[in-house]
């Protein structure tokens, strides 16, 4: 396992983990601690989409990346909906620490406008969603376009969610096998 941290100014990133507060559906802090892993592999692809997102005026915000299988188990207890969750019996690609959930943002730090918020379990948040504003369209069209440029894969159902085209070949990671606990 090669678990990187991600923080400036290695990446040029701004990061929000939402579970690391109790703004997410849950209504509970499921991280104890704000830290933003990726695999090696993933964080490579991070340092494409950043200089991307650059070359056209924008930046990314993350709102989570790898996600201990304890944290999967959190989320999963609370809204078992596989549409928008990983079961983790099956194992998350975020467990594996190849998958990010993030947007754009423009140069002082503003979120684009997507159509929904971060983890929206509806079906406006799916890729290709024609009932949400042009502006918003756009917008993910543009994410969609740097994050696939830069090697990540995308999950029809989340216009947020971003994944290594292998994520599957990847090995869930507990909280206990990394360099500073994220759940305790």
């Amino acid at each position: 396992m090669k678990l990187v941290e991600i923080k400036k100014p290695t990446f040029d990133v701004d990061i929000s983990l939402t579970y690391a507060t109790a703004e997410n559906f849950t209504e509970k802090m499921v991280y104890k601690n704000a830290i933003c892993y990726l695999h090696q592999d993933a964080s490579l692809a991070l340092l494409k989409a950043i200089e991307y997102a650059a070359n056209i005026g924008y930046r990314l915000l993350i709102y989570d990346a790898f996600r201990p299988s304890e944290a999967q188990w959190v989320l999963w207890n609370h809204t078992p909906d596989p549409n928008f969750l990983a079961n983790p019996k099956k194992g998350s690609p975020h467990s594996r620490g190849v998958a990010i959930d993030l947007t754009l943002i423009d140069l002082n730090g503003t979120p684009l406008e997507m159509g929904t918020g971060f983890d929206d379990f509806t079906t406006k948040s799916h890729h290709g969603n024609t009932e949400i504003s042009k502006i918003a369209q756009q917008n993910r069209l543009t994410l969609l376009g740097i994050m696939t440029l830069a090697g990540w894969d995308f999950y029809r159902n989340e216009w947020w969610h971003y994944q290594l085209f292998n994520a599957r070949e990847f090995a869930l990671i507990s909280d206990t096998d990394i360099p500073r606990s994220i759940m305790n």
